[in-house]
């Protein structure tokens, strides 16, 4: 079965479609996306409606980010410092560019955002795997630790602990959340973020089991958005 990966779109909305637009996807494919779709970039709202309607098209995957678990704790009145200095302001931007006032509501039972969208970050899983792979957003805990019981904080936090061990998972795994100019491949992980929320960031998407890559950098939507 052919996947698509693909990580850390942070609102770029347009780099996304693009992306996708390159990509040829049929009925037996599967498209894989490992978090971070919202926060940073001025579309989040945009990339979520985009990515609830493409699962209705394609066979879809999609798991939590960091970025989705601040998200959702800012909607409950968690940490909401936090998500603002994190890159949360943008999002929050964009949701009120669409006719959602989340921020003005400092009673977090007065927020609301679409009922599909809620949905979507309710329903994103912490991992996938397949007979091949391992999908995460961040990380794992580098022993023989099943994957329903590495922590949540692993999964979505971790960076150099994870991408500088050796250890053997059994399958390969792809992960997103620490940004490079270019995938970070190793023998036993594959990095794919990035960096697409940087004015000149790619939106990178792996091909498997090929581990080819195509990359859509700025587009003129978002470039006009520059000048």
């Amino acid at each position: 079965m052919k996947i698509y990966a693909i990580s850390d779109i942070h609102g770029q909305f347009y780099k996304l479609r693009r992306l996708i637009d390159r990509l040829y996807i049929d009925d037996n494919h599967l498209l894989i996306f490992i978090g971070d779709y919202i926060d940073r970039g001025d579309y989040s709202f945009e990339v979520i409606d985009y990515l609830i309607n493409l699962n209705k098209q394609y066979n879809c995957v999609f798991l939590k980010g960091n970025h989705e678990s601040m998200f959702m704790d800012f909607m409950s009145g968690i940490n909401e410092d936090l998500y603002t200095y994190n890159g949360g302001y943008q999002t929050i931007q964009s949701y009120e560019n669409n006719g959602y006032d989340i921020y003005q509501h400092t009673y977090y039972i007065d927020r609301s955002i679409p009922v599909t969208h809620m949905k979507f970050y309710q329903n994103l899983k912490n991992y996938y795997q397949t007979e091949d792979y391992i999908f995460v957003h961040a990380g794992l805990v580098p022993k023989d630790i099943p994957l329903e019981q590495q922590p949540e904080d692993i999964l979505l936090w971790d960076r150099y602990d994870f991408i500088n061990s050796d250890f053997d998972w059994g399958k390969k795994v792809i992960f997103g959340h620490t940004p490079a100019r270019e995938p970070r491949k190793m023998h036993n992980k594959i990095g794919i973020d990035t960096g697409a929320y940087y004015e000149d960031g790619m939106l990178t998407c792996i091909i498997l089991p090929e581990e080819r890559f195509i990359q859509q950098g700025p587009t003129i939507e978002e470039l006009a958005n520059y000048n």
